[in-house]
């Protein structure tokens, strides 16, 4: 690749490079200038002429544009490759194949955002915060994002395992999964019956190309069915487009209501107001809707937008936890080499003014799911006896005592109080019996997590959700 090529890459790339240029000629003259040369353009040639590791151009290309991102000590700041900026544009597209995940790099670490909803990344109990370690065996440390993927993704139906680093169990994990197609639909409705009141849980599990549109017609649907108020949950939403985030807001708020505002790199704070659905009669009905959303730590970027416009505006009362924290925007622009490069160019904050970065959108009323219903589904498996550690074994631990047995550990040491829980398990559920960690006893285990999961009595957001709808119903307020 010639210089001149590799001087447009720097010249369109990001305001670090300029920044770069401006402290070298600050400086004076430096050795190159004589021969007009910048820095970046000595180095460039010494190593292609010079290293005894020899590189390509356009690998060091990469290598430089990739760097400068980098320097922003932004983890939503970076450059992506042509295969990189594909898998990105996938993830937000309506046909995705992969375990399901938004991953985002942090100074050299892999850090889940969120698993999407039914992905087999939630299945398998991947949780926010998780710290990719390794994939199939191979550790992550120093990779690019670029050879994460590349290790993750495979062929639909193929198995994947990723060791995982859990920091608020301060332990590590190993998580099987298969690869599969993830579901293209990203809202899902039913209706809730309770005391003659009918209300509407519509799921946003991100926001795609099509979400706006998929929400217009699940809240058309419920509408026609005689829904009396709507249950947003966006819990485990790891964001996605502003677009799809505007949309939906329009049809909730006044046309012309401010729902954000967007300060770029100047602090030039400019409104970002609502515009209503083209459909009149719809538009009238929703803005008639007494609504609550719902959100965990889980619920990140453009799910933070949403709620945060809706409780500035006082049009949702908020339930769940504290959410995950980002206020900026990205952009991105296309490369010459079929790469992008990914900015954060904008902060977002409420309508209120606040920026929420690295402090969540705090609910309205804060909800901890209880310890059961909380845990994931891990597909465990194995055969341990007392004296035993493991991993499976903590896991047993934690489900034991949620489900009321006396277990005073859950370190994953196979202790005595643990072999008495074993055996009262097995015996409540017509296992053999005996004190193993078998096969059987933890099938048994993952059905009475599924169980419970399964009933949305049990989900504790959700009925405090209902019940403030059926309040605020009744009172007419």
């Amino acid at each position: 690749m010639r210089i001149s090529r590799f001087l447009m890459f720097v010249a369109v790339c990001a305001a670090a490079g300029g920044i770069f240029y401006f402290v070298q000629n600050g400086k004076g003259e430096s050795a190159g200038s004589v021969s007009g040369k910048k820095p970046i353009d000595e180095a460039y040639d010494l190593i292609l002429e010079k290293a005894v590791h020899r590189v390509g151009g356009d690998e060091l290309v990469e290598g430089a544009v990739r760097g400068m991102a980098d320097v922003l000590n932004d983890p939503y700041s970076t450059y992506m490759t042509e295969e990189e900026a594909a898998a990105h544009e996938e993830s937000l597209s309506d046909e995705r194949v992969g375990i399901g995940a938004e991953i985002t790099e942090s100074r050299g670490r892999f850090i889940i955002v969120a698993p999407v909803r039914n992905s087999p990344a939630e299945k398998a109990g991947i949780l926010p915060y998780d710290e990719i370690v390794r994939v199939d065996g191979e550790r992550v440390d120093g990779k690019t994002m670029k050879e994460l993927l590349s290790l993750i993704k495979g062929a639909e139906g193929s198995d994947v395992t990723l060791t995982i680093f859990r920091p608020d169990e301060d332990r590590h994990l190993e998580v099987a999964m298969k690869r599969s197609a993830i579901p293209v639909k990203t809202v899902d409705s039913r209706l809730i019956e309770k005391d003659g009141y009918q209300l509407g849980v519509v799921t946003i599990s991100m926001f795609g190309e099509e979400t706006a549109n998929e929400w217009e017609a699940h809240t058309k649907k419920l509408i026609s069915q005689g829904a009396d108020g709507l249950i947003i949950d966006v819990r485990g939403n790891p964001g996605g487009y502003l677009f799809s985030v505007s949309k939906i807001a329009g049809s909730l708020l006044r046309e012309g209501t401010v729902f954000a505002f967007m300060q770029d790199a100047e602090g030039v704070k400019e409104p970002v107001r609502s515009e209503a659905p083209e459909d009149d009669e719809y538009a009238k009905a929703m803005r008639l809707m007494k609504a609550v959303l719902l959100q965990d730590k889980g619920s990140a970027s453009a799910s933070e937008v949403l709620s945060g416009a809706l409780q500035d505006n006082g049009r949702a009362f908020i339930v769940g936890t504290v959410s995950f924290g980002k206020g900026t925007v990205q952009e991105t622009w296309p490369l010459s080499n079929g790469g992008e490069m990914k900015l954060s160019t904008h902060k977002w904050l409420t309508p209120s003014g606040e920026w929420i970065h690295g402090k969540g959108v705090k609910p309205d009323l804060e909800s901890e799911q209880q310890s059961l219903y909380g845990l994931p589904v891990m597909p465990v498996e194995g055969n341990y006896q007392p004296g035993d550690y493991g991993e499976d074994v903590g896991y047993a631990q934690r489900v034991l005592a949620a489900l009321g047995y006396d277990v005073t550990r859950a370190d994953g040491y196979y202790d005595e109080t643990t072999l008495k829980a074993v055996e009262q398990f097995r015996d409540n559920e017509k296992l053999d019996p005996g004190g193993a960690m078998d096969d059987a006893f933890f099938r048994a285990l993952r059905a009475k997590v599924i169980e419970y999961k399964s009933d949305e009595k049990n989900d504790d957001q959700l009925q405090l959700a209902v019940g403030y709808m059926k309040h605020v119903l009744k009172s007419g307020n």
